[in-house]
């Protein structure tokens, strides 16, 4: 993608998600998202009712009547965008691929919190953590995380140190680099990689298609801190395959090709089947560690699962 391209994709990312944001999601994402904690605002006197616990002694005893502090939620809230740029996420048999429909996702989102004054981070990950950009506050530095999403891998890019390499900077390749096919995603590299970097709680929202194993313990340790929602990106034709005849398919993961007869009705059920299966058990598996699922098809609308997880949440918290 050439740089005019993707300065005019982001640009049309940005006009399209604007009014979205500002009608829909900005009031549902700060009615669920709560401050990290509380902070100290002032002393007020003693009413019946109050929390003894909240009774500040030294003004009490200064003043000679009961005083209790009182302290306001702290607001400001940081956002990580973990987006999986593996090879399988260029798939795509409609108007966009999963790529792309991720970086639409991460717009939405990296948008959304801006407006709310709050900090935005980007992690970009397949096998290996590529990219980490810090998270920071303003429309320009939202701006740049979806640049990223959608230019990843056609651009080489230096992100070395001067000097020895330490940190989170240790964790990335010298440059970047194009994707190509056996580069296998690893969600728990991934988030290995937000815990060295991210010691304050975040709200993580991992993008991906989830085409890995055994990062559900991966998941559940960095849930302790942070607050971990994992987004199901997938394309229509990977959950039903129409009827063509003969078919040469190619995991854009692993490299393997093999010939299908995708005129066999029992064949086409059967995947549907086994597609329809791998997400309901995604789902199950993350819903038992306590770990919100979104599913989001690339070929449809990505606000409106979005407006139903915050919905949810919202009700969630006020049982």
């Amino acid at each position: 993608m050439l740089a005019s391209e993707i300065i005019r994709r982001v640009r049309e990312l940005q006009v399209r998600t604007g009014r979205q944001v500002a009608d829909v999601l900005a009031g549902e994402y700060v009615s669920v998202f709560k401050g990290a904690g509380i902070e100290f605002d002032q002393v007020r006197p003693y009413l019946v009712g109050d929390d003894v616990r909240t009774i500040d002694w030294n003004v009490t005893a200064r003043a000679g009547a009961p005083f209790v502090k009182r302290y306001v939620e702290e607001r400001q809230l940081t956002l990580m965008i973990m987006a999986d740029v593996s090879a399988s996420q260029d798939f795509g048999s409609g108007d966009r691929s999963k790529r792309e429909a991720t970086a639409e996702l991460c717009a939405l989102l990296a948008f959304t919190a801006i407006r709310s004054d709050d900090k935005v981070g980007l992690v970009l990950f397949h096998g290996d953590v590529e990219q980490y950009i810090p998270p920071r506050k303003g429309q320009k530095h939202a701006l740049r995380v979806v640049r990223e999403v959608l230019a990843h891998g056609d651009t080489p890019e230096s992100v070395t140190a001067t000097g020895k390499r330490k940190g989170w900077r240790a964790w990335l390749r010298p440059r970047r680099r194009p994707r190509t096919p056996r580069e296998d995603t690893s969600i728990t590299r991934a988030l290995e990689f937000l815990l060295s970097v991210s010691k304050r709680k975040t709200i993580c929202f991992i993008v991906s298609d989830f085409l890995d194993e055994d990062f559900e313990h991966a998941m559940s340790m960095a849930n302790r801190r942070h607050d971990i929602i994992a987004v199901l990106v997938s394309d229509p034709r990977e959950l039903e395959i129409p009827g063509v005849g003969l078919v040469g398919l190619t995991d854009a993961e692993t490299g393997k090709a093999a010939l299908y007869d995708t005129g066999s009705v029992r064949f086409r059920e059967r995947l549907a089947a086994l597609a329809e299966e791998r997400v309901s058990s995604l789902e199950r598996r993350l819903r038992r560690r306590n770990i919100d699922f979104i599913h989001v098809n690339a070929a449809a609308d990505v606000v409106e699962p979005l407006v139903a997880f915050f919905r949810m949440r919202e009700k969630r918290s006020r049982r």
